[in-house]
């Protein structure tokens, strides 16, 4: 995976830690009429801090770091005397490059019990920030995950989090703390950043958990479709599928309609699928695509699709011209597996109405066994689509109650259907 940066610019952190600037004037006035005001800076460390503020109105940082390390070495400090003065070196430590004492200081501040409630969210994720560019993720991943509990991280906060962890090669960690985040997202109905989604593939590559990565490419396809990514992703789902027909045609079906079929030997296999389940027209429709497009292009894959196109030609044509009689004949049928393959037949050749209207008699008449009930509502959907209706194409895929790989299919044609 490719590291990314965060852009921390020391201005944009300086303004997080704003505050800082202040404390030397402050601490020459009496704050013991006043409850709200914080305490007085002590007498000892005045000085330095005035010097180290007058360096932040001049810019010289360095010379404020100096300052503020003078006032850090008196033993005799108030606890408010170590949250301004770490207040102070923070500031001007970052703007000198040294983001280890920075980053010291600041945690000092964050964790005492002057700093202002609100302030901690640009301090924790400034620390965030901080660990990350140093390289030091574990303690990246420690500010990011306060951030997270305390309910202020944001989009970046988890972003930098994740990756975080996934630099120190916890994969793991890196997928649950990502799972967390983007199911959150989906519950709320937000789209996630394609790097978040494209870091959750990678963490899932990694930890070799191929159901991880189908996961990962159908969020990716769902909000970010690419060809590479359907590519990937139908590669995966046929992998995991192999040892059913049924399923590998549908997937087929999908990866055919997303253009993610780019060899020869993914046209012939489901034009094979296709004449298994009775399908020639498919078969026919699927090979003369593959060959008017190039993509059956060697003389290996040219010889095997035309002589499966010839037999798929010539079924076709006898199976066309029954359709009319089979459509009557079929009409008393108690089960509705003979309207489902009729829908099916009168898809693979194009006529989407009359496809909706024999699946959807299928449907209802029930007792279906050739195909399941969620292969008929997938098949339903697909057919509504290809009519043009896809109001109701949404509704057959939402209503698919099916395996992972049905289920999947469905979301995936769904989002086809928006």
């Amino acid at each position: 995976m490719q590291r990314k940066h965060l852009p921390l610019i020391a201005a944009t952190v300086a303004m997080a830690m704003a505050s800082a600037a202040g404390y030397a004037a402050d601490a020459k006035k009496d704050a013991s009429k006043d409850a709200n005001k914080p305490p007085p800076i002590s007498k000892q460390v005045i000085k330095s801090l005035i010097a180290a503020q007058t360096a932040i109105k001049g810019e010289k940082w360095a010379e404020c770091v100096t300052n503020a390390q003078t006032a850090n070495a008196f033993a005799e400090k108030t606890p408010y005397d170590e949250y301004a003065i770490n207040d102070l070196l923070g500031f001007c430590a970052l703007r000198v490059g040294d983001s280890a004492t920075a980053a010291t200081s600041f945690e000092m501040v964050l964790n005492s019990q002057f700093v202002d409630p609100a302030r901690k969210i640009s301090l924790l994720k400034g620390l965030m920030q901080i660990y990350y560019q140093g390289k030091n993720y574990a303690k990246a991943v420690e500010f990011g995950k306060r951030s997270v509990a305390e309910g202020v991280a944001d989009d970046d906060v988890y972003l930098f989090t994740a990756q975080a962890f996934y630099l120190q090669n916890d994969y793991k960690g890196a997928h649950d703390f990502l799972v967390a985040w983007l199911g959150g997202l989906a519950q709320k109905g937000a789209v996630p950043r394609e790097n978040a989604i494209q870091l959750y593939l990678s963490s899932c590559i990694k930890l070799g958990d191929d159901a991880c990565t189908v996961r990962a490419l159908e969020l990716a396809a769902t909000h970010y479709p690419k060809p590479d990514i359907w590519n990937n992703l139908m590669t995966l789902m046929l992998r995991a599928n192999a040892s059913s027909e049924k399923a590998l045609l549908n997937i087929y079906r999908l990866s055919f309609e997303v253009g993610a079929m780019r060899r020869g030997d993914d046209y012939t296999e489901m034009a094979q699928l296709a004449m298994t389940q009775g399908l020639p027209g498919e078969a026919q429709a699927v090979l003369e695509s593959g060959i008017a497009g190039g993509v059956i292009s060697s003389d290996r894959d040219k010889s095997t699709a035309q002589a499966i196109l010839a037999t798929a030609k010539t079924q076709s044509a006898a199976d066309r011209a029954t359709l009319a009689k089979q459509e009557k004949d079929i009409a008393a049928a108690k089960t509705g597996d003979p309207d489902v393959k009729l829908g099916l037949a009168y898809l693979s050749y194009g006529q989407f109405p009359q496809a909706v209207a024999a699946i959807q008699r299928g449907i209802g008449k029930g007792s279906l066994k050739r195909v399941t009930d969620a292969e008929a509502q997938l098949t339903l959907g697909i057919a509504q689509l290809r009519a043009g209706d896809k109001a109701a194409a949404a509704a057959s895929f939402g209503a698919v109650k099916g395996d992972d790989t049905q289920l999947r299919l469905a979301r995936l044609w769904a989002q086809r259907a928006k």
